[in-house]
């Protein structure tokens, strides 16, 4: 979402434009009239009133809000746990090409889509959002690598691209965040439009929703003509646009210098609508005033902007969704809700975009609360996305042929990352625990060592799990002493020495990791032990 450098250029659109409605603008009555004739005599000649029924029928009922989250940023965020607020629902950025295959998504060019199933464990993390009610869209693009449709030139293998993200997290709202190159490369534009409205008709066709999100940069002045072209490239090849969602940031020269971020993005917002309608006018799929605004969203990027001198703060946030919701926008969001928190005090420079906290002083308030105030929409569900309730204690025995990860015993001990399986739900170690029934009923979260991930999902076997052979090391005993360096198995996990010892147990090297003399060895350590590359 990062567009420091970004250049606006003013589109010839802009000057198509009647003068500017100020903020919470309502139709007269003579024009409500007006409209209803228009609309009678549009159903009226068959096929347009067809296009007109088309364009509208993306249209969300009631307007929503979700914040971006960065799926692969680090600290990673735990938006799963956003399941239990009132901000629900999230937009999971940025599906990408794969470094090695310009058609092959994956997630920030880090991990593939089965990759990030087993190291973010996104899938089940997802899963978990939703048992409690939440419901996810997802990203394509961004500004940092290359949107599938810039390396991807095989029209076929494109659609197949986007339809596996679609079909795997049974999502049911795309959003494309097009910016650099994405934006820029009209041969691109030309291929995502085609392979998404293939894509939209055969969901279509088998009884399935796909609600398509455009996310384009804005200035005060309105989009540019790429951003303009990207529009017109979706309608043209008969995308039923969702909607078209601006980023309200990183406005730079183009910025009124003397007025507030939150009356700059109303001027930006405004100039965009005005723009939308002639787009819907020269696809002749014509939008009333009211019906524009129900297609727009805004992003705006909380606290601390890229460009130095941008401070989106808290009344920026109230004054902004005020207006949004007096002009009836159909979307807010924000970037992002990784940055949703007043930096601590180890973050020295708040003038430098985090991404792990906003660069303000927040209080008790959060942007999501501000932002999400009046949209009480949801994103639409996809199918068969997981919906069912929360597991219970007295749920059937796990089946270790399908679970993931080896099923809890209270006799082994687990180090801190170890992950478990227990009553259909997946676990991972805080620290070093042995006997911590997984899910006791704990009245706060410090009070246990286990940190629940998500559900068990349907068809899942064991995820194989390197071990060392038997021999590689000894097994440590506490009679004999160890020097720097040397390595053990303790309860078959690896351990190595920081300095002599005698007597210390590994087992205590999770739980008091400073003062153990032992360190469990790292996944890639072992991975490396076992291929023969290490010693």
């Amino acid at each position: 979402m990062s567009r420091a450098s970004k250049k606006q250029a003013v589109s010839d659109l802009n000057r198509a434009q009647a003068p500017e409605s100020t903020g919470g603008r309502r139709l007269s009555p003579w024009r409500v009239i007006a409209a209803a004739l228009v609309g009678i005599v549009v159903v009226s000649v068959g096929a347009v009133g067809l296009q007109w029924w088309s364009a509208r029928a993306a249209v969300d009922a009631k307007p929503w809000f979700a914040s971006y989250v960065d799926v692969t940023a680090t600290p990673r965020f735990a938006f799963e746990n956003m399941g239990t607020t009132s901000t629900k629902d999230a937009v999971l950025s940025f599906i990408v090409s794969s470094p090695e295959k310009a058609c092959t998504p994956s997630w920030g060019g880090a991990y593939t889509l089965d990759q990030a199933r087993g190291s973010l464990d996104l899938d089940r993390r997802i899963a978990r959002l939703q048992q409690q009610g939440g419901t996810v869209a997802v990203s394509f693009g961004g500004q940092r690598n290359d949107e599938l449709a810039v390396g991807c030139t095989d029209p076929s293998a494109l659609k197949k691209a986007y339809a596996s993200v679609v079909d795997r997290y049974k999502i049911g709202t795309i959003d494309l965040d097009l910016e650099g190159s994405g934006l820029a490369d009209h041969d691109a534009t030309t291929r995502r439009a085609t392979a998404i409205a293939a894509l939209q008709q055969e969901r279509r066709s088998q009884g399935k929703a796909l609600a398509v999100w455009l996310t384009l940069p804005v200035a005060p002045t309105g989009m540019s003509s790429d951003a303009t072209d990207a529009i017109a490239a979706m309608l043209a090849a008969k995308v039923d646009v969702a909607g078209v969602n601006v980023m309200t940031m990183d406005f730079g020269n183009s910025k009124d210098a003397k007025a507030s971020l939150a009356k700059n993005s109303e001027t930006a917002v405004s100039a965009a609508q005005r723009q939308l309608g002639v787009l819907y006018d020269r696809a002749k799929l014509h939008q009333s005033d009211p019906n524009l605004w129900a297609k727009l969203g805004a992003t705006p990027m909380i606290g601390q902007n890229d460009v130095g001198d941008e401070v989106f703060t808290i009344a920026d946030a109230t004054a902004f969704n005020a207006w949004a919701v007096s002009n009836g926008l159909g979307r807010m969001s924000m970037w992002s809700a990784n940055r949703d928190a007043t930096c601590g005090t180890n973050y020295v420079d708040v003038s430098v975009v985090s991404v792990a906290c906003s660069g303000v002083a927040q209080g008790k308030k959060t942007f999501a609360g501000i932002l999400s105030t009046g949209f009480d929409g949801h994103i639409g569900l996809g199918e068969g996305a997981v919906t069912t309730a929360e597991p219970t204690t007295t749920a059937a025995a796990d089946d270790p042929a399908h679970s993931p990860y080896p099923v809890w015993a209270t006799k082994n001990s687990y180090l801190k990352g170890t992950k478990v399986v227990w009553h259909h739900n997946v676990y991972v170690a805080k620290w070093w625990t042995k006997g911590d029934v997984p899910d006791n009923p704990v009245l706060n979260s410090w009070e246990t060592p286990w940190q629940l991930v998500g559900p068990v999902l349907p068809g899942e076997t064991p995820i194989p799990q390197p071990t060392l052979p038997a021999g590689t090391y000894p097994n440590w005993a506490g009679t004999a002493d160890y020097d720097k360096g040397q390595r053990v198995l303790f309860d078959g996990v690896p351990f190595e020495a920081k300095w002599w010892t005698q007597g210390d147990s590994p087992e205590a090297a999770s739980a008091n990791p400073d003062s153990s003399p032992w360190t469990p060895l790292t996944q890639d350590e072992i991975d490396q032990i076992i291929g023969g590359t290490a010693r």
